[in-house]
């Protein structure tokens, strides 16, 4: 009888932990995904938005189990076996990425070796270094708030964390990413091609799932989940020589007329800096009459301690180490612009997908190194020092000369 009682009471505590559950996560992936969904055959041609693929917390728990349980993203497993030839109507089928098998080349041991000395300068610089010195150097990671880990995108099919920085080619990258996770959908078919991918869809952050929406997702198992993921996954990043990245961001952002931009930072820059009493309300009327802030403008912005105490920098402007934090997480791969495409080769062998997915071979807009002098003629040269100091640290972390001609 004790035993009966007990197996009743059991079955009822069972039951309500069901109905918790159910209510809990009922948002994240609705009834429809009660089952678990297996290939379809193509829908019949027809024009649609695109669609954001809305991630499930069948998805995350199947992620989880795939990648930690069964290491499926470990670079020394077997390719699973294709499954292209397990039925005749499988061309009819869509097959997810993961599934698919990649052959790799060989990597060039001048290539390897470089990578090697990359990492190994991080390493050095961040543990082994008193003279380099910078704010949250020394800080875990569990002491960077979310709201400062929004750059680093995760994509759980494939294993891959990249920390995107603005005017590095990271819209090139975000194409990839949205390719491999499959999170934009066309005609119910993930998008094969990162350059189909539409432009105003490349920066869509619903597309994009960063370690700073963790908590919303996974609550308190957030950073636990998010080491786990950083000891397991390979991470990557792009840098580029830190004043060249200024000029391109001054270029694309205030060059060119950009509402959003010339509200936000050019009014303010014009008014504090460039004599401008009562600039023009928009931009739409300030490029006509030939205003608009300079780059001389842009530096005093940069240098002035009224801005960051207002307002921490625009990630188009903002320092390295501070949007991927180079000294709490351990990259398995450091790429650089000047040597974006044979990086890229490099990087997507690493991650098995280089039979997937090819980088973009595009006529990207690239600012010349060499272009520095002209641009920074206009600039005092103590501003030019000081400048120097806000962004050496990613000068000397990411292995770039110290600009002499400029500071000397």
């Amino acid at each position: 009888m004790g035993k009966s009682r007990l197996f009743r009471i059991s079955l009822v505590l069972g039951s309500i932990f069901m109905i918790l559950f159910i209510i809990l996560y009922w948002d994240d992936f609705g009834a429809s995904h009660f089952i678990l969904q297996s290939p379809l055959s193509p829908r019949p041609a027809h024009h649609h938005t695109p669609t954001p693929r809305t991630p499930s917390f069948l998805n995350d728990i199947d992620a989880f189990v795939n990648q930690f349980l069964e290491g499926t993203n470990d670079p020394t497993d077997p390719a699973p076996p294709d499954p292209a030839k397990k039925s005749e109507l499988s061309e009819e089928r869509y097959i997810p990425r993961r599934e698919w098998k990649v052959h790799l080349k060989p990597i060039d041991p001048e290539k390897r070796l470089r990578q090697e000395q990359r990492r190994q300068r991080l390493h050095d610089l961040c543990h082994h270094s008193d003279d380099l010195v910078f704010p949250g150097k020394k800080r875990t990671f569990d002491d960077i708030p979310n709201k400062e880990l929004d750059h680093l995108i995760v994509d759980d099919r494939h294993g891959v964390i990249y920390c995107y920085v603005p005017k590095v080619a990271c819209s090139n990258w975000k194409r990839i990413l949205i390719v491999l996770s499959e999170s934009l959908l066309q005609d119910g078919a993930p998008y094969k091609d990162p350059l189909a991918v539409p432009q105003d869809m490349v920066h869509n952050s619903s597309l994009h799932f960063t370690f700073n929406k963790f908590w919303k997702r996974y609550g308190k198992f957030s950073r636990n989940l998010m080491k786990v993921k950083l000891q397991k996954y390979t991470k990557f990043l792009f840098v580029r020589d830190p004043f060249v990245r200024l000029i391109s961001a001054y270029r694309n952002k205030f060059e060119q007329p950009n509402e959003e931009f010339y509200r936000r930072f050019a009014l303010l820059m014009l008014h504090r800096y460039g004599n401008h009493s009562e600039p023009p309300a928009s931009v739409g009327d300030a490029f006509p009459a030939g205003i608009r802030p300079s780059f001389s403008e842009f530096v005093q912005y940069l240098l002035d301690p009224q801005t960051e105490s207002d307002v921490p920098f625009n990630e188009h402007w903002r320092q390295v180490y501070r949007l991927c934090h180079p000294c709490q997480i351990k990259y398995d791969f450091v790429g650089q612009l000047e040597t974006v495409d044979e990086d890229a080769e490099q990087l997507l062998r690493l991650l098995k997908v280089d039979n997937v997915v090819n980088f973009p071979s595009s006529n990207r807009n690239r600012t010349a190194s060499n272009w520095r002098e002209d641009w920074f003629n206009s600039v005092p040269i103590e501003a030019r020092r000081e400048l120097y100091r806000v962004y050496e640290p990613d000068f000397r972390l990411f292995g770039y000369p110290r600009p002499d001609s400029l500071l000397d």
